[in-house]
């Protein structure tokens, strides 16, 4: 396999450059707040040049990857995700999480760690601690990986005592929980429900959650309307 130097790593820069789609870009950068430089490359073409990448010597691109695009970061994750080897993959990902810093990166990268599902008792005891983080994204991380992965019987009432533990009260961290608590409902009503019913969580989150259910196309219309009367007033 090729290996990587900073001179290969230059032109693969250029590469992305010429892949600019400059609407999308602007589009983007509306869409997606990050201190990165958006070049506007869409994440079809970014997952195929991951792929491409994954066929060389990881190791060597990742001593070489510099941080200045979101485009580079979200290719560096589609490259981590396709890594085999729990052991590897493990030893990359803190430093690469602590680049996350928006929402397309992190559920891009989240979706696609496909290796989770081959040892879900080890994952889970991974990324629950990323709950107890006072940044965004890493509870993000933690809790789109439990949106994609384990929503089960066996981890439902776990899920649901890890989001009583946030204490962060952050709009990317609350539209998570939301969006994973919709899913949740539609796949264990009662369940959810149930906690639903005695959740500490934040009114906004609360509502979100009730707003994503109504939303949905995959709830009855029934269901819908009995979770509108559970709405909490806004003070």
């Amino acid at each position: 396999m090729n290996k990587w130097t900073k001179e290969s790593y230059e032109e693969f820069r250029s590469y992305l450059k010429k892949n600019q789609d400059v609407s999308y870009q602007k589009f983007q950068e509306k869409l997606v707040q990050t201190k990165y430089e958006i070049l506007g490359i869409r994440i079809p073409v970014n997952r195929r040049i991951a792929k491409e990448i994954a066929k060389s010597d990881v190791a060597s691109f990742l001593k070489v990857t510099k941080h200045k695009y979101h485009e580079e970061i979200m290719i560096e994750g589609f490259v981590l995700a396709s890594l085999k080897e729990k052991e590897t993959l493990v030893k990359y990902l803190p430093q690469y999480i602590d680049l996350i810093d928006n929402w397309e990166i992190c559920d891009g990268f989240c979706a696609s760690l496909k290796i989770v599902k081959q040892d879900k008792p080890f994952w889970f005891s991974y990324f629950k601690e990323f709950v107890k983080a006072k940044e965004v994204f890493k509870i993000r991380v933690a809790l789109v990986i439990f949106l994609n992965y384990f929503i089960s019987l066996d981890y439902l009432e776990k899920i649901f005592s890890l989001i009583e533990e946030i204490t962060v009260d952050s709009y990317y961290v609350n539209m998570a929980i939301a969006w994973l608590l919709c899913e949740c409902f539609i796949r264990y009503k009662e369940e959810t429900l149930a906690y639903l019913l005695k959740s500490r969580i934040n009114t906004f989150t609360f509502n979100k959650t009730i707003s994503k259910i109504k939303e949905s196309f995959r709830v009855k219309q029934e269901d819908k309307e009995f979770v509108e009367s559970l709405r909490r007033k806004v003070k």
